[in-house]
């Protein structure tokens, strides 16, 4: 082999393992939220048969009769929310494992909603991983669905790993083990969530759309099917909370934004693992979308 053909073998092998290799963002907000136990700032909010707590871990899952849903004991003006999760291996087609935020039982029909959503697949192809954003009914009346895909560069049925959302009052982070994988600007005040949020986590079946637009559905043979969440962090200001609290930052060097290595680390994310973003849908109507 000639030291030119050498060199562009070496320059690729170390390119493909540079792509493969999860990057280092440099700051790890997690680091600076405590973790609380389940059940002091969380509760049953429905399927409790289908749901069970053991030395911190919560197990919820889902067969023929019914799912499972947690709620917290308080709504937030902003935050910090995240939670370690292991998601069930094989045929998850149609079931939907998530962690989010939203005030749809206050606001029923005109609600906001921050999600981070698990979209079970078939056993040949990885999970979906879909953060999304709904302003005051968008996703029930409107539906006005501010959806990113990607898919992970690990396995998410083989270890925990840490999910987390950051809102605050200028934008919204979206993380995994501590790599940004998507931000969501302010741009103004009718496409931001600006009202009181709860952190919700469930396990249910959307067969109807979840696995390609509905194409594979749960198939419950496959039954039970679970969701395990552990390390649970809260950083926020609660509702009732003092005036003086503060929501947390996504980076060390401001409340705004993210650090170039962050940012580096986002664009690796969207770069190499991105499966759909609703901003470069070219169906999609763009007026009510100024973020994009």
């Amino acid at each position: 082999m000639s030291t030119f053909g050498f060199l562009f073998f070496f320059t690729t092998i170390v390119s493909i393992a540079l792509t493969s290799a999860q990057p280092s963002p440099g700051y790890y907000p997690s680091s600076n939220v405590p973790t609380i136990d389940f059940d002091h700032e969380y509760q049953n909010l429905w399927g409790s048969q289908h749901q069970t707590l053991n030395q911190g871990e919560l197990t919820i899952w889902l067969d023929r009769y019914s799912g499972s849903g947690f709620k917290s004991l308080t709504s937030y003006n902003s935050g910090y929310f995240g939670a370690k999760i292991k998601l069930h291996p094989g045929y998850t087609a149609g079931v939907i494992t998530c962690l989010y935020l939203s005030n749809a039982e206050d606001f029923p029909g005109k609600h906001d909603e921050i999600d981070i959503e698990f979209l079970g697949t078939t056993t040949d192809k990885p999970y979906v991983l879909q953060t999304n954003v709904f302003i005051r009914g968008s996703g029930d009346v409107n539906i006005i669905g501010r959806e990113n895909q990607i898919h992970l560069w690990f396995d998410p049925t083989q270890d925990f790993h840490h999910y987390a959302i950051l809102w605050n009052p200028n934008e919204i982070i979206f993380f995994v083990d501590d790599v940004p994988i998507r931000r969501y600007p302010k741009k103004d005040e009718w496409t931001f969530p600006n009202r009181p949020l709860w952190v919700y986590g469930s396990i249910w079946d959307a067969s109807s759309w979840a696995t390609e637009h509905g194409k594979y559905k749960a198939d419950y043979k496959y039954e039970p099917f679970y969701g395990r969440y552990r390390e649970f962090k809260i950083g926020g200001c609660p509702i009732n909370g003092a005036d003086s609290c503060r929501a947390p930052w996504g980076t060390q060097s401001g409340p705004i934004g993210l650090s170039p290595e962050q940012y580096a680390s986002m664009n690796w994310v969207q770069s190499n693992y991105l499966v759909y973003d609703y901003c470069h849908d070219p169906t999609r109507d763009r007026r009510p979308l100024p973020e994009c």
